[in-house]
C-alpha cells in the first residue's frame, strides 16, 4: 500500500486517539450543539491535533471537520482536494463508556475518496485503505495485515445494523434480505466500525437507511473500498463527496463489490427510494 501521506496521516490518527483517552470514562462535561448532538473535550481534543497536523503535512489542502464545518459553501465549492475530518465518532458510544468510538481521517479527490484511516484509540487498532491501494488493519504493537471483504456468506447472511439508528424503510430491507437469504445474522457496532466488520469480512451487507453526515462515512468508505467493497446510495451508483450545501448523505448501502446478490440488494432499495 504506497501513498505518500499515509504513513503521517495513520500517525496522526494515533496521536489524536491518545487525547481522548483522559476524557474516555471519566466525568466529562457534554455540551449540546445547535444539532442537538453532543460535543466533548476529547472531540476537540482529537480535533485540535489533527487540524494542525494535517495543515502542516499539507498546507494547501483545506480540512473539513465536523468540529469546524462553518466554512461557507462558496468557498468549499472550489475545493479540488481536500481532507475530511470526524475527530471522534460515536461521541454517544465515547459518553456511555463504550469502546467503539474511533477517529476519522480521510482525503478527498473530486469527490472521491482516496484512502481513510480509522482508528480505535480505546484498542489501539487502526483501519486504512483506499481504492487501489488495498485495506490493512494494525493492532496496537505496529503488527499490520491485509484485510478483505468475504464475497459469499459464512453460515448466515450477516447485516451490520446500527446500535442506534433504524428507520422503517430500512426494517423492510432486511424483510427482503431474510426472504432472499433466510434468516439473518445481525452485528450491531458503533461508529464508523460498521464499515470496518464488513472489510475485514466479518459481515456481509451494511445498509444506511437513516441520516449521516459525510465526515461521518468518508474514512471508513476508503476502507471497505480497498478490501474489495463499495457503497452505493439507493439507485446503485457510489456515494461521492462533491462539495455541496448540506453536509448530509443519501442513504446508502455498503457490500463487496464482487458479491453475487449485488443486483438483488441494489434492487430490493430501489422499491424503497
Amino acid at each position: 500500500m504506497s501513498h505518500p501521506f499515509l504513513p503521517a496521516v495513520i500517525a496522526l490518527v494515533q496521536r489524536a486517539g491518545q487525547a481522548t483517552l483522559p476524557h474516555w470514562r471519566n466525568d466529562v462535561a457534554v455540551i449540546q450543539k445547535a444539532d442537538a448532538s453532543p460535543v466533548t473535550a476529547a472531540d476537540l481534543a482529537a480535533h485540535e491535533i489533527l487540524a494542525a497536523g494535517l495543515l502542516a503535512l499539507a498546507p494547501e489542502i483545506p480540512v473539513l471537520s465536523e468540529e469546524d464545518a462553518d466554512i461557507a459553501f462558496g468557498e468549499r465549492a472550489d475545493w479540488q482536494r481536500w481532507w475530511l475530518v470526524d475527530p471522534l465518532d460515536g461521541t454517544k458510544e465515547f459518553i456511555s463508556g463504550s469502546e467503539e468510538f474511533t477517529v476519522n481521517v480521510a482525503l478527498i479527490e473530486r469527490g472521491e475518496v482516496v484512502f481513510g484511516v480509522v482508528g480505535i484509540p480505546a484498542n489501539g487498532r487502526c483501519y486504512y485503505g483506499g481504492r487501489g491501494l488495498g485495506a490493512q488493519r494494525m493492532e496496537r504493537d505496529g503488527a499490520a495485515e491485509d484485510i478483505a471483504v468475504r464475497i459469499a456468506p459464512a453460515e448466515a447472511f450477516t447485516v451490520v445494523a446500527s446500535k442506534r439508528h433504524s428507520s422503517p424503510a430500512q426494517e423492510r430491507l432486511l424483510e427482503g434480505l431474510s426472504e432472499r437469504f433466510g434468516d439473518l445474522q445481525l452485528a450491531s457496532v458503533g461508529s464508523s466500525l460498521k464499515f470496518c466488520l464488513l472489510a475485514e469480512g466479518n459481515a456481509d451487507c451494511y445498509p444506511r437507511l437513516a441520516p449521516t453526515s459525510q465526515w461521518d462515512t468518508a474514512a471508513a468508505q476508503g476502507v471497505l473500498e480497498g478490501a474489495g467493497g463499495e457503497v452505493l446510495d439507493l439507485k446503485g451508483e457510489a456515494l461521492t463527496y462533491e462539495a455541496r450545501e448540506s453536509f448530509l448523505n443519501p442513504s446508502f448501502l455498503c457490500l463487496p463489490q464482487a458479491a453475487e446478490w449485488r443486483a438483488e440488494l441494489i434492487q430490493l432499495a430501489r422499491a424503497l427510494d
